[in-house]
């Protein structure tokens, strides 16, 4: 862990207890260090961590990211999907890179507290998927049921394609089903990020219902 003036002694003292090493950094090297203008006064590096889809055998709620390029997007599904019990995110080659410093941001913490898969061809993954029981749901603009009226309770994964051109044509014969988010405005479709988040807490409402009827 590196720390430049200003950071909080209570942060510094438990990582030191957890033993963990820290290097007090003078004023002005922690700005150079970072990626960002105006950067928090504690930076950490972490070793990545590789998670075969293997551990996701069980899992009741998945996301599988399919070319989503943008690490701003790639991070607020991870966020999103952990904030509402997700219990694990596929980022399919051709997604950007897990660890991008910017997706890693954009995760406000989440990447460290689900297991995220990171490479796999889509179409493999997704027939992996079904072997488990999981019921594979494609996300697209219009052309499917609505989300709403779609039981999330079972075993369930959405597939979330390209920001610009939505899932590749190959991919609709891994699933199982089209979902999409009727709009009731001019907007044709909504950022894959927040596509992300009105399916997951759909899911989440919908279990949640389940356990308590």
């Amino acid at each position: 862990m590196y720390a430049g003036p200003g950071a909080p002694t209570d942060v510094l003292d438990r990582a030191a207890a957890a033993g963990v090493r820290v290097h007090v950094l003078a004023a002005g090297v922690v700005e150079r260090v970072a990626g960002t203008a105006n950067p928090q006064p504690v930076l950490a590096v972490v070793r990545a961590v590789d998670v075969p889809l293997a551990r996701l055998a069980d899992a009741r709620l998945v996301l599988v990211c399919v070319d989503v390029r943008d690490p701003g997007n790639a991070g607020t599904v991870v966020r999103c999907a952990e904030a509402a019990g997700a219990d694990g995110i596929i980022c399919c080659a051709g997604t950007v890179d897990l660890y991008n410093p910017k997706t890693v941001r954009a995760t406000a913490g989440s990447i460290f507290h689900v297991p995220v898969v990171a490479g796999g061809d889509a179409m493999e993954v997704l027939d992996q998927m079904s072997t488990w029981g999981v019921r594979r749901l494609g996300t697209t603009v219009g052309a499917g049921r609505p989300y709403t009226e779609v039981d999330l309770t079972v075993r369930t994964a959405f597939v979330l394609g390209n920001e610009a051109t939505g899932l590749p044509s190959r991919v609709f014969a891994g699933l199982d089903e089209v979902v999409t988010i009727p709009m009731a405005g001019r907007t044709s479709s909504l950022n894959v990020g927040m596509a992300a988040a009105v399916l997951c807490f759909e899911a989440a409402r919908q279990r949640t219902m389940g356990r308590d009827r």
